[in-house]
């Protein structure tokens, strides 16, 4: 398999995992809370805050699609890796509120660092097209 194809099935797999992701926090945020890893959610008035997860995630997941859709793969390595910083900053969230430790590690900051992973690998692949020279104009006879 190619670089190319394995980039782009990897960066499927996480726009399709951060919209499921995303699309339960929105649609059932009381089920899907107890799998973020913290010991306890709001509730109540407080649950409002679940959905505000929910619609990060299916935004996250709208620009990497939409990157990934129009062939813009340079820009969707960047943001592969500047999204990531969102996993790193939910695993930090984890354990900053002693939370489950393998649910941080495991989950949020695995998927993190995989994206990070995508994300150089498809910079790599076209990095290489970015920095090819650009081939002479003809010259008028």
């Amino acid at each position: 398999m190619s670089l190319k194809k394995l980039n782009t099935v990897l960066a499927a797999a996480f726009i399709l995992f951060i919209l499921w992701f995303g699309t339960e926090y929105i649609v059932s945020p009381e089920t899907t809370a107890p799998t973020f890893g913290l010991p306890s959610w709001p509730s109540g008035d407080g649950g409002g805050f679940l959905i505000i997860k929910g619609i990060r995630d299916v935004v996250l997941a709208l620009v990497l699609g939409i990157l990934l859709v129009t062939g813009h793969r340079r820009a969707l390595g960047w943001a592969l890796l500047v999204e990531a910083l969102a996993a790193y900053g939910d695993m930090t969230n984890v354990l900053a509120h002693h939370g489950s430790v393998a649910t941080a590690l495991g989950i949020h900051c695995l998927t993190a660092t995989l994206m990070v992973i995508n994300g150089l690998l498809i910079l790599r692949e076209t990095r290489t097209v970015a920095a090819a020279p650009a081939s002479p104009a003809p010259q008028p006879a």
